[in-house]
């Protein structure tokens, strides 16, 4: 008897610990912003190093800008012209098409361009192309990778000249 009653407090005490450590940051206002000392730390770092609690994680960063290159965008926009544009967000560098027939050819396409950085470079493309039938060769992925660079070199060239 003795020994589940020492079983019982001791289960009672350490679920008044974690209750316990889990309690608030004097250092912080209701809002969650710091207060006094920590808060001029911060402002001298810039920003704070460690997130307040776990879903900071998962919130996005509204401040960041994520640059794309627009002669690669205008490139694929151009050379995928046959294709009907579902979506575009040329904050994150994404065009979606929907199924389109190429000038001459007999199977319908689909295809999904990202553009990751700003650089005029084959790292910053990634073109995914899909037919009815699943998704295509990689040799027919890359010719048309190497058309949108191709196309989108000829746009800097020009924009230079004026």
């Amino acid at each position: 008897m003795t020994r589940t009653k020492t079983l019982q407090a001791t289960l009672a005490g350490a679920i008044c610990l974690s209750l316990a450590a889990c309690g608030g940051n004097k250092d912080r206002s209701q809002d969650g912003t710091l207060l006094g000392k920590d808060r001029l730390a911060v402002d001298e770092i810039g920003a704070q190093s460690n997130p307040s609690s776990i879903w900071d994680v998962f919130r996005g960063q509204p401040d960041q800008n994520v640059q794309v290159n627009r002669y690669l965008w205008a490139a694929s926009l151009d050379v995928l012209n046959f294709l009907p544009v579902q979506s575009v967000d040329p904050f994150t560098g994404v065009i979606i098409t929907g199924y389109g027939t190429p000038p001459g050819g007999g199977r319908t396409y689909r295809a999904t361009v990202h553009i990751k950085d700003p650089a005029l470079d084959a790292r910053s493309l990634n073109v995914a192309l899909q037919s009815k039938g699943g998704p295509v060769s990689a040799s027919t992925s890359r010719a048309v990778e190497d058309a949108i660079l191709s196309r989108a070199r000829q746009l800097r060239i020009a924009d230079k000249k004026l």
